[in-house]
């Protein structure tokens, strides 16, 4: 087992190429597979969750393993299902935990032929891939927008095209949205025809060249570590992030505006990737309430700094956390009191923090295969002098370069 140990910098000045977004990597990565190949899009993540779908999209075996990649599963079991051919659908031991029978049960309303091959609701699948009629058809929509998202881009294809209402409260929102953008982007005709539900006329996609603009999830551990540092003077310049963005996770610069994180961006073009400025300001805040329903994959980055900074917290909007990676709400619990705080939990839905400390026990944080768990934790090291972490290669599930990048910026990691 690999372990780090991470130590902060004196001062911190750093500028960082962040990588490219995962989330928009992927759903591009389908559609432009939809629409006949051609040209790939450019800047594609260099991640392990972007890396398996262009393998699997390009050779398409008869097995398809896309180890720990979430978004691979739930994308490529609709993308499967709508392309002639047989394959199985595997993952890690992990992936074959989380659950996949809301998606299933609505690819087979639409036609599809699926079958469980393990336990039943969940990976790994048979798929026969056919074309697919398509039609009106309800889903959940608090379970997963990957989901939601799956079914959307494969929605062009069908010989109905897709009328998809959403029962219930809606979660993550901004990425279903980011769905529809990138869809449109490839020639869909796809929309909100109510507040609860997306019509998409079926079409065909039509291949262009297409570039992927950076990753704003990522850019949250460097707002983390400049509301973090003790250098009043530090300063971070992140490259490739766009104003304009429709990436829901782009929300990080609003919500550090509340800890004293000041964002400045070199361009004022709100559509073009620029260079975004980083400066610490005083943070006065008593205590921080958000919802993190629309953007949760934050909530963990959050989390760690209000504690760091011990600003108190009620967050709500987090039960989807519970079928990432790994139980996040868990797993937060868990590690934090190890640094010495106790988080209390509400209904699987809403983490607070009142301020409450407990003795820290010394052990090394686990990251449990989940690569925000390690990207959260590390900058704690400003506060505590030092951190360590098991299992950091885990990072490359979306930033595969943060450690190198921690060094850049002046953090020690010694294994």
């Amino acid at each position: 087992m690999t372990t780090y140990t991470i130590t902060p910098p004196a001062s911190l000045r750093a500028n960082i190429q962040l990588p490219a977004s995962k989330s928009i990597s992927n759903r591009a990565l389908i559609i432009h597979a939809l629409s006949g190949g051609g040209i790939l899009p450019r800047n594609l993540s260099d991640c392990d969750d972007t890396e398996v779908m262009i393998r699997a999209l390009h050779d398409m075996p008869a097995e398809i393993d896309i180890k720990a990649a979430g978004t691979a599963m739930r994308f490529m079991a609709a993308y499967l299902s709508c392309t002639p051919g047989t394959h199985v659908l595997t993952g890690t031991n992990r992936m074959k935990q989380r659950p996949i029978r809301t998606l299933v049960n609505a690819l087979r309303y639409l036609g599809g032929d699926i079958r469980y091959l393990e336990e039943e609701g969940f990976p790994p699948l048979q798929i026969n891939g056919k074309t697919l009629e398509g039609g009106r058809l309800e889903i959940p929509g608090n379970v997963s927008s990957q989901y939601i998202s799956a079914l959307l881009m494969i929605g062009p294809t069908l010989q109905k095209g897709l009328e998809l209402r959403m029962t219930g409260e809606i979660v993550s929102r901004p990425y279903i949205d980011l769905t529809l953008c990138t869809m449109r982007d490839f020639g869909a005709v796809a929309d909100w025809s109510d507040i609860d539900t997306i019509t998409v006329k079926p079409s065909a996609y039509k291949s262009r060249p297409y570039l992927i603009e950076n990753d704003w999830s990522a850019s949250s551990y460097w707002y983390e570590m400049m509301a973090l540092t003790a250098d009043d003077n530090a300063e971070i310049a992140l490259e490739g992030l766009m104003d304009g963005s429709r990436q829901g996770d782009s929300v990080v610069k609003y919500i550090f505006s509340l800890l004293g994180v000041k964002t400045q961006f070199a361009s004022t073009d709100c559509c073009k990737p620029t260079t975004v400025r980083l400066k610490r300001h005083r943070c006065m805040l008593p205590k921080l309430e958000y919802d993190f329903v629309n953007s949760p994959d934050l909530a963990q980055t959050l989390v760690t700094t209000c504690c760091g900074m011990g600003i108190p917290f009620h967050f709500t909007g987090l039960a989807s956390l519970k079928i990432k990676e790994t139980d996040r709400i868990v797993a937060l619990k868990t590690e934090l009191r190890k640094l010495g705080f106790v988080l209390t939990d509400v209904n699987g839905d809403t983490l607070t923090w009142d301020g409450r400390r407990c003795e820290p026990t010394g052990e090394a944080v686990e990251t449990y295969e989940d690569h925000r768990m390690a990207m959260a934790l590390a900058p704690m090291a400003m506060k505590l002098g030092s951190i360590r972490i098991n299992h950091p290669e885990v990072v490359s599930k979306s930033y595969p370069r943060f450690w190198d990048d921690l060094k850049r910026a002046g953090f020690g990691i010694t294994d």
